[in-house]
């Protein structure tokens, strides 16, 4: 434990650093401060996500057994991404801080740490509770109680990071206003199939893994394994679902935006594009 904490207090900083240099090279673009700010701490979650993905699939690739093989990434990464999780919450709290700032709320007078930080958690509460689970639960469960088992599962775990850059370069686009360009559309596509595929079937499809592992059909792995391993999944899963529940929903509204054009044009008697109609 005592090499995990000095490994962890030489990582921290990398992270801060490396929004630090984000920052130095978005606001050599010209961009305002929020901007800059917004745009880094998203490339550096971005640069966090294609390292946890890569790693969770040389690991998962890596193990033919799913239960005894083991892989060196998966302790050293495991400790290397707690940090980030930590750091992450106080890149989404700088970003809410300086959009606090600028969206008129400061005509409202001066606000105190306590309430910024109280609107904060309000609205990033799920989120925060997701990275503080994974640094408090998660993380000694994987170093202390696993005993060097199921690093095939652990591997699957870290796959689910391959949507975050869509996420994050979703976000940036809305930040400029690009909801109507192509870019957007395709992104929010790439979005919905890998958060789909990474986040949700990720979870089906461990307890088929388990199951061709254990000789049993899909249906009765639930019942083989003991409650807590049920309760952990369910406890996982259930934010992903909620998370989503709204891409779905922004997907959908997004779509149904492009089309009234059409519609209205139809209405007045002209097809797409201003042609009449005969």
């Amino acid at each position: 434990m005592a090499l995990i904490f000095l490994f962890g207090c030489c990582v921290f900083p990398l992270f801060f650093l490396a929004l630090h240099w984000a920052l130095h090279r978005t606001r050599a673009l010209g961009m305002d401060q929020l901007q800059a700010i917004y745009v880094a701490a998203k490339l550096v979650s971005s640069i966090q996500a294609v390292m946890a993905s890569t790693a969770g699939y040389i690991i998962f690739s890596s193990c033919q057994h799913v239960i005894d093989d083991q892989h060196w990434l998966t302790s050293a990464y495991t400790q290397f991404a707690v940090p980030y999780f930590i750091y992450d919450i106080y890149a989404m709290f700088l970003c809410h801080w300086h959009k606090y700032r600028v969206k008129g709320h400061e005509s409202a007078g001066p606000r105190s740490l306590r309430t910024v930080t109280r609107t904060f958690l309000h609205k990033e509460f799920l989120m925060v509770l997701h990275h503080l689970c994974m640094v408090l639960v998660c993380f000694p469960i994987s170093v202390l109680w696993r005993q060097g088992k199921g690093d095939f599962f652990l591997g699957c775990m870290l796959m689910a990071e391959l949507s975050t850059p869509f996420v994050c370069l979703g976000k940036v686009l809305i930040l400029y206003k690009q909801q109507h360009t192509l870019l957007h559309k395709v992104n929010g596509l790439l979005m919905l199939v890998t958060f789909f595929c990474c986040r949700i079937l990720l979870f089906p499809y461990m307890y088929w893994a388990y199951g061709r592992h254990a000789g049993l059909p899909l249906h009765r792995v639930p019942l083989a394994l003991p409650p807590a391993y049920n309760l952990g999944a369910a406890l996982l899963l259930g934010p992903q679902l909620y998370w989503f529940g709204l891409i779905c929903r922004g997907a959908f509204r997004l779509f149904r935006r492009a089309r009234p054009k059409d519609a209205t044009a139809l209405r007045n008697g002209h097809g797409p594009g201003g042609r009449a109609l005969d």
